[in-house]
């Protein structure tokens, strides 16, 4: 797993807000520091284009690249560290642009100025 990778995930259901199911997420965890850590971080993405409305999102767009059939929406507000055993098969990655809006919206999100 590379920062920037797109794989299927298995997000715990518990009846909130937060993203649920099977989905593609976005690796975000630097594995050369965190690989030994029981879990990794990931950002769920959601094919409802609507939540680009919310701050912490980004578009992540369909292509041979992502190996997503449809644009979808970085929920970055929702990023979260899940059980490595909830990682599933890569399906591809995000582009070097993709993954710096990522990134500056989660610096946004956490009042970091760079």
């Amino acid at each position: 797993m590379k920062i920037g990778d797109i794989h299927w995930v298995d997000l715990p259901t518990d009846g909130g807000r937060e993203q649920q199911g099977r989905r593609p997420a976005i690796i975000v965890q630097d594995e050369n520091y965190g690989g030994r850590l029981p879990t990794v971080f990931v950002v769920p993405l959601s094919s409802a284009r609507s939540a680009l409305r919310f701050a912490g999102t980004a578009l992540i767009s369909a292509s041979l690249t992502s190996g997503l059939r449809n644009d979808s929406t970085a929920l970055v507000f929702q990023c979260r560290a899940i059980d490595r055993k909830r990682i599933g098969e890569r399906i591809g990655s995000v582009t070097i642009d993709e993954r710096q809006e990522v990134f500056a919206e989660w610096r946004k999100l956490t009042g970091q100025k760079s």
